[in-house]
């Protein structure tokens, strides 16, 4: 709304969108966290109890100030708008889940993510076409049409559930998407200076990415640990959404298996594991406890604290993602 105005002064639009963002997200979490619905703890996760009572929900906040942030002070496009009301929809359904009384089954949860993954795949073909870039090769391909429609709906799906699967420990997964997308940003900057006035793969879809960066530094200052707060699937599951749009958008979405390495091993691998035993009944990982982020904090001889869990995490992926850049970008 505001950048229609102002479209002359793009980078000055960008900083104050990352600030309102910012502001918002930490004036509505502060002024309502206590209207969230109660966490229950679980069970069966290491120190799943510590969280029973703690406000849940809190996703619902942070996204919807994202949201108010991207309409107000992003370009007007409607692609950006579309994805802004599908990571809006994915909150909803997990924040209809975490006020449930009766949670919701898995199916019912799989067939909504998977519309929003359609959704979100037919988007951005239709906006952006078939091309795609293979990194390390640097060779540009393009792609039938259908076969990317399947592959984008397919990593939607898959970040969907393998972030709401690494949301376990205070900090942890909103750190996680936080070097995730910093990664994807950074990467597009170094090719193309786009605070010197340029647009590289992202083209201003930087916007709401960093918009979204902001929200989350805010969230993080209440979740930091010990936390007073928790995102549940409302939070998990809309960043899961943002990661991989951001992915394809940079026209890098193979990249999502580099820069978002440690979110895939650590909600992934329980995943893999159940759909292992299922299909071939027996478990080859049945002495890796998953999430692993509950392995190395409870099956490893040193185990590790909450904040070294979250730091350990985050300078792995920050090594993987460094690496990355420096052997393969040309």
């Amino acid at each position: 709304m505001f950048y229609y105005f102002f479209s002359g002064y793009p980078n000055v639009m960008m900083g104050i969108g990352a600030l309102c963002a910012f502001v918002l997200t930490a004036f509505g979490l502060n002024k309502f966290k206590d209207r969230l619905p109660a966490d229950e703890g679980r069970d069966f996760a290491v120190d799943g109890k510590l969280s029973r009572g703690k406000p849940r929900g809190g996703g619902l906040i942070f996204i919807l100030c994202f949201a108010i942030a991207t309409v107000l002070f992003a370009p007007p496009q409607m692609e950006y708008l579309i994805y802004t009301g599908l990571i809006v929809a994915e909150m909803l359904t997990g924040f209809l889940d975490d006020a449930s009384s009766v949670p919701w089954g898995r199916y019912k949860k799989g067939i909504l993510d998977l519309i929003v993954a359609l959704i979100i795949a037919y988007t951005y073909v239709h906006y952006n076409g078939c091309d795609i870039i293979i990194g390390f090769l640097d060779t540009t391909v393009t792609l039938n049409r259908w076969v990317l429609y399947a592959l984008a709906a397919f990593m939607v799906f898959v970040s969907i559930n393998v972030t709401n699967c690494a949301d376990g420990v205070d900090g942890l997964s909103g750190t996680l998407v936080l070097v995730t997308i910093l990664s994807f940003i950074a990467i597009d900057i170094y090719n193309n200076p786009v605070f010197s006035g340029g647009y590289g793969n992202l083209g201003r879809f930087t916007f709401p990415s960093l918009f979204f960066v902001s929200s989350i530094l805010a969230y993080l200052w209440f979740n930091a640990p010990p936390s007073s707060l928790l995102m549940g699937d409302a939070g998990s599951r809309a960043m899961g959404v943002f990661i991989a749009v951001i992915a394809l958008k940079s026209k890098l979405p193979l990249l999502y298996f580099v820069f978002a390495i440690m979110l895939i091993l650590d909600g992934g691998l329980g995943l893999v594991k159940i759909m292992i035993i299922k299909v071939f009944k027996r478990n080859p990982l049945s002495r890796i406890r998953t999430p692993l982020h509950d392995h190395v904090r409870k099956n490893i001889t040193n185990t590790w604290s909450n904040e070294q869990v979250d730091m350990r995490f985050a300078i792995i992926q920050g090594i993987a993602s460094t690496v990355y850049v420096f052997l393969f970008l040309r």
